[in-house]
């Protein structure tokens, strides 16, 4: 497995993987902070938390997102694994968004631990798949990066 990370496409969804030198519980205690995204993922400008669950987690989660030529408001619905190991999410409602699902697997590993992030957005503009593949992988590839630096220091 490569360091800096590795991504496979497999049919309308990309997944990416990268070692994270740290516990598990603390790289899922990053990805649960959603309040503090705006300070480490760059294009996240808006997070509020509408739900919590019962352990205080978020499960359903406003973003507005500036990426450029990219700008968008959207909602997403959070489950989270009993053991701590994935959390899921799927599209609420969104302006550029019909659907997005996703998943951060977290795997303890030597070395630390292997996330793995898998991705399909489908957007409400028309999009030819190639582009829209690229499109994820650029987004699967910044978010770990910006997570794997962030956990890190």
């Amino acid at each position: 497995m490569q360091r800096g990370g590795n991504l496979s496409l497999v049919a309308d969804k990309t997944t990416q993987t990268i070692i994270i030198d740290a516990p598990a519980a603390q790289v899922m205690k990053i990805i649960a902070d959603f309040e503090a995204y705006p300070q480490w993922a760059n294009a996240v400008k808006l997070v509020d938390v509408l739900e919590r669950a019962a352990d205080g987690r978020g499960r359903h989660v406003r973003f507005g997102l500036d990426a450029g030529m990219v700008k968008d408001t959207y909602e997403l619905s959070y489950t989270w694994a009993s053991d701590d190991t994935e959390v899921s999410w799927s599209l609420v409602k969104g302006q550029m968004q019909k659907a997005q699902d996703g998943t951060y697997t977290l795997r303890e590993c030597d070395g630390g631990t292997e996330v793995t992030y898998t991705l399909a957005v489908d957007l409400a503009i028309p999009m030819i798949g190639m582009f829209k593949r690229k499109a994820e992988k650029v987004i699967t590839d910044t978010a770990l990066k910006e997570l794997k630096k962030r956990v890190e220091n």
